[in-house]
């Protein structure tokens, strides 16, 4: 049994990764501002179901708050710290640049601080696909570099990789990077496609359609994340000793570093995506049809290679399940009678 601090434990991710540990017989402290990028009640809710479990800590604070994230850090003494409070969002970056530089610039060096200064065996933070950016080649491997971002979010992500690598290098602190590909389930955040969709489709209001539906995601069902990231709580990230800087590896380091892709490995058309969706409400989508956004990526897919062989699992929920289940969430948490 481990004490396990989750930043961003009122978020999506957060919640269901601290539920799961609460339910292994791990204490948990939460730790989240519980802003207003969306509809905190949903946050609140999520946040009363963990409360109801006596293993479960909660601080209200923002990550940016430095000496907050240092006393919290060094009152609890947590065995791993689970980095998941970030501002999120690739088009929000353009209308809110500052919310991700505070956030993910300035909340993570305050979370690498107080792990160097508290001994923290292993942080594991998130990164995200859109580290990818401009790069092609398919699928995409942690292995590739990673220079061309296309959204300050993506360079906030791509940034936290690099701080986390000087945090390793220079104190030997265990880093773990996790690349995220569009995760999805129930309790998801209101401004991802699925949540938008969900409530567009329902109310008869018309759906955007991205890149004229031509865009392919791999989408991972976020039980499949939550447990990537808990076998990998385990697997303190350790240097690679056939690494040289001759011919540097991104994926791996000299250094207790590491990153890993957590993704379905199995990318779908987004049309494809809303005809599941359509099936599962039993209404029909309009569909507007729009070019591709400013910082979008047409196509995402996950080499998982490296989260298989190191801890002998890869994400595999099925998009028509895992649809299924958000769509039975959705309904029954804003009371929605489909059949009316």
């Amino acid at each position: 049994m481990s004490m396990i601090l989750v930043t961003g434990a009122a978020g999506f991710i957060g919640f269901h990764l601290a539920g799961r540990l609460l339910k292994e017989g791990h204490e948990v402290i939460g730790f989240d501002n519980v802003n207003d990028y969306y509809d905190p009640r949903l946050k609140r809710d999520r946040l009363s179901l963990l409360q109801k479990h006596p293993g479960f800590v909660f601080v209200e604070e923002h990550l940016e708050n430095r000496e907050a994230v240092r006393r919290v850090v060094g009152q609890y003494r947590p065995d791993a710290v689970v980095n998941l409070a970030a501002q999120a969002g690739v088009r929000y970056s353009l209308v809110n640049p500052y919310a991700y530089i505070d956030s993910n610039i300035t909340g993570f060096i305050n979370v690498l601080e107080a792990c160097r200064n508290y001994e923290v065996g292993h942080l594991i933070y998130a990164s995200s696909s859109s580290v990818y950016g401009a790069n092609t080649q398919m699928p995409f491997s942690v292995h590739q570099n990673v220079d061309h971002p296309l959204s300050l979010y993506a360079a906030t992500k791509k940034s936290n990789e690099l701080m986390a690598h000087t945090y390793s290098h220079l104190y030997g602190l265990p880093t773990t990077g996790l690349r995220f590909f569009t995760v999805y389930g129930p309790w998801g955040r209101p401004d991802m496609a699925l949540f938008l969709f969900t409530k567009a489709i329902l109310e008869g209001k018309p759906i955007q359609v991205f890149n004229h539906g031509k865009m392919l995601r791999d989408f991972t069902y976020v039980d499949d994340i939550v447990e990537g990231i808990v076998r990998l709580i385990e697997r303190k990230a350790a240097p690679n000793p056939d690494w040289t800087g001759s011919k540097p590896d991104p994926g791996t380091s000299s250094a207790p570093y590491k990153l890993y892709n957590i993704g379905n490995n199995n990318p779908v058309e987004l049309l494809v995506f809303i005809e599941t969706l359509e099936e599962k409400l039993g209404r029909k989508a309009v569909k507007q049809f729009m070019p591709l956004q400013a910082g979008d990526v047409p196509q995402t897919f996950a080499d998982v290679d490296d989260l298989m062989r190191d801890v002998g699992f890869k994400p595999e929920t099925d998009i028509r399940d895992g649809i299924g289940k958000f769509a039975e969430w959705y309904l029954q948490y804003y009371g929605v009678n489909v059949h009316e």
